[in-house]
């Protein structure tokens, strides 16, 4: 584990606190104005996060910094991002908010404890603590007035949610995050480099008020467990902070990391940013392996380590292993911490138990909406007749894999001759609640392509080889279970139908993630860039 540290930065010169400060950054923004601030006085930082998910063992990454700036005689402020998280598409509810942030303050306090982090320079504070006074709000407001939706919506790029009819919220994020430099006094800010779009929208309109532009300080995207970023919404990317040996055991075994490949390696990633940076000199990283393996080998310096995997001199499942050993070390004091009944209880609270159910979850039961939540499936028509009472409608009986075939009316007379509908596949909504068209009850619709100017539709086309009653399911939102029929009071249809339409190459798609059956992407015969309804 990594020696205790000086209980701050008195006896370094700048040079040397410089390098602390500065070691396995990605970038720094500001970097004269640091080296200059240094030589007359130790400067003061900030990070925030937002208050959603449970920390996870990523956390170690920007913990193991914050223990180098304390090293190095900064005053860090830990920002607990309350409001952020409310606005960033409403991911924590409000009444959670509160628990959430002292759940987080426990956490980080106990992960900084355990990498013997002395915790005299460091403050906490909370986003509502300070965003809901007088003076912040009329800056929102003068902000407001000098930025350009076109920047606000280029800042969020990578933090912010991306959806085709963004929430105000969503852009007004960048300048908060912004304001929040000049109202917590500091000289810089600390953060991964997917908010260098945040950081330089700061730079160029904290000036505009008046206010001083900040140094930014960016850790790189360090790989999740699993490859890509670690995220506390992906379950087996992530090690939780409190997840016991065995489950850290199975997470570690699931990782990615294929023999000799040092790119996207989560477990190299985690020995880079966290362990190597609490080693006290002297101390190695130590893999044990029996003798016929090689015997036990101790690597000072991490570029030594990754050059042995990349000649494949050493071997993941070894590899593994020793990570296996440090991130237990890691973890056993926090885990002891929160072993009091207090904090079991606030857990509890904050994070609710969402208790593995032995049924699917239904739609109406999970507050966020999602494609999931429509019943779509392969049909084909069977029998198609003119509606009796209205000419520009057909009544079709459509085998959507059911006892019978559904009767169903659509508005197609005048786009699609009737030849053409007899025997065709289609893509059938079929949880739609009954309605009746001119006298006929319809049980669903069929899905079309639709442009106004001039005027045409398209049925759309299931993957060839396609059958009758195979769902329709949006690419990354497989699983959970559509209700049996949409509320109408709810407007889940009318709420997602606005991000479906065809792309450039005339496929069907949800926020930019294609339809698919089993076969392929569901298509329309010529219509691109067009709502599907």
């Amino acid at each position: 584990k990594g020696g205790t540290m000086a209980q701050s930065g008195d006896n370094l010169t700048s040079e040397e606190k410089y390098k602390y400060i500065s070691r396995n950054l990605h970038e720094i923004l500001g970097e004269d104005k640091l080296k200059t601030l240094l030589k007359e006085r130790d400067i003061k930082i900030y990070w925030g996060t937002a208050t959603t998910g449970k920390p996870h063992i990523a956390y170690f990454v920007p913990m193991t910094k914050i223990a180098d700036f304390l090293r190095a005689g900064c005053e860090v402020t830990i920002l607990f991002a309350d409001l952020h998280a409310y606005l960033d598409n409403m991911k924590a509810p409000w009444e959670l908010l509160a628990l959430r942030s002292e759940y987080y303050e426990h956490v980080i306090k106990a992960m900084l404890t355990s990498i013997n982090v002395p915790l005299g320079k460091l403050k906490f504070v909370k986003g509502t603590d300070y965003q809901l006074s007088r003076e912040y709000t009329l800056d929102v407001y003068r902000l407001s007035s000098v930025i350009t939706e076109h920047d606000a919506k280029k800042a969020g790029a990578e933090v912010v949610k991306q959806v085709e009819h963004p929430l105000l919220s969503g852009l007004l994020y960048p300048g908060l995050q912004s304001l929040d430099e000049e109202y917590l006094h500091i000289d810089a800010q600390f953060g991964g480099v997917d908010q260098r779009k945040i950081f330089t929208f700061a730079e160029k309109y904290l000036p505009q008020l008046g206010y001083a532009k900040r140094i930014h300080l960016m850790n790189p995207m360090v790989p999740g467990l699993a490859g890509g970023k670690m995220s506390s919404s992906e379950e087996d990317s992530k090690i939780d902070l409190l997840d016991s040996p065995a489950d850290v055991k199975k997470k570690l075994k699931k990782a990615f990391c294929e023999p000799g490949n040092i790119n996207d390696n989560g477990i190299l990633a985690f020995c880079k940013h966290v362990l190597f940076n609490l080693f006290k000199d002297g101390e190695g990283f130590t893999i044990s392996r029996n003798e016929a393996h090689g015997g036990n080998i101790t690597y000072n310096k991490y570029e030594e380590l990754e050059l042995a995997f990349s000649k494949e001199e050493v071997h993941p499942g070894d590899l593994k292993a020793a990570v296996e050993v440090y991130i237990d070390r890691l973890l056993t004091p926090i885990r002891e911490r929160f072993n009091d009944p207090v904090l079991k209880k606030l857990t509890e609270k904050a994070y609710p138990s969402q208790t593995k159910l032995t049924r699917p979850i239904p739609c109406s039961e999970t507050a966020e909406l999602s494609p999931h939540c429509l019943d779509i499936r392969v049909g084909k028509i069977v029998e198609v007749s003119k509606h009796p009472d209205a000419d520009s409608l057909y009544v079709e009986k459509i085998d959507v894999g059911e006892e019978s075939p559904r009767t169903i009316v659509s508005g197609l007379v005048n786009f699609v001759p009737i030849e053409e509908m007899k025997n065709r596949m289609v893509i059938v909504l079929c949880n739609l609640k009954k309605a009746k068209m001119r006298g006929v009850e319809s049980c669903g619709m069929v899905l079309c392509a639709s442009v106004d100017e001039p005027k045409a539709v398209e049925p759309l086309i299931p993957a060839g080889d396609s059958s009758p009653g195979e769902r329709v399911l949006v690419e990354g939102y497989e699983s959970g279970t559509p209700d049996e029929t949409l509320n109408p009071k709810k407007k889940i249809w009318e709420k997602l139908q606005v991000d479906l339409k065809t792309n450039g190459n005339c496929e069907a798609q949800w926020q930019g993630n294609f339809l698919l059956t089993k076969n392929g992407k569901v298509t329309c015969k010529s219509l691109t860039n067009a709502p599907i309804k």
